[in-house]
């Protein structure tokens, strides 16, 4: 991201910010309403259940995006003890990516309608768009079943139950060091995040709905 100010795009830098601020907030918060539909009111207690950015933006993890352009926010609590059902986790855990789904999904179609009619300003094209490529790459990331991402409560849902047991001992062992060892080769030349964009570049027409 710093390379945006080093090539003076001031504008593209805010905007990429404050729809990267939304994104994650939309995320978090969509943690924390199922958290509370499913009997857990711990994110709720923590202050977590609201869209408002401050609730859930870390400093450092915000940080860590301008400066190597990949971070974080804070991770929402849970007490499983409160959960009302077995699959209460997974749905916790999709409630995130899903949430950005949806955000993708209105986001995008309220552009191409205003688009439609008539409006067409360049530092909006670009907030939407950056909205919609953020939040597609963001549910797509977090469904990747390693370490702390979401998809790793997900997984556990689709696989027998014998191994569903070794996937879980597995990733509390070795799933943040895996996870943490792909990074770092994403940043030597494994094109992770290129595959991800890519694919996220192709979800755009999958999701435009208004003709």
């Amino acid at each position: 991201m710093l390379n945006l100010l080093q090539q003076e795009q001031y504008e593209v830098f805010v905007l990429l910010i404050i729809a990267l601020v939304l994104s994650l907030s939309f995320h978090e918060f969509g943690h924390a309403y199922v958290a509370k539909r499913h009997g857990d009111d711990t994110a709720e207690r923590a202050g977590r259940l609201t869209i408002n950015p401050l609730a859930h933006i870390d400093p450092f993890g915000l940080l860590m995006v301008v400066l190597i352009g990949f971070g974080y926010a804070k991770p929402v609590p849970t007490d499983p003890r409160n959960f009302k059902s077995p699959t209460s986790d997974l749905w916790i855990a999709a409630a995130g990516p899903f949430m950005n789904l949806v955000v993708a999904v209105v986001g995008w179609n309220l552009y191409l309608v205003l688009l439609m009619n008539g409006w067409d300003n360049e530092g909006g094209r670009t907030f939407f768009v950056l909205l919609t490529q953020i939040n597609l790459l963001l549910m797509l990331f977090n469904l990747i079943p390693l370490g702390p991402l979401d998809g790793h409560y997900i997984l556990p849902h689709f696989l027998s139950r014998d191994a569903a047991l070794k996937y879980r001992v597995f990733n509390a062992k070795y799933g943040t060091i895996v996870f943490l060892v792909i990074i770092v080769l994403s940043f030597m030349g494994l094109p992770l995040f290129q595959w991800l964009q890519t694919l996220a570049f192709g979800m755009m027409r999958l999701i435009s709905f208004v003709v």
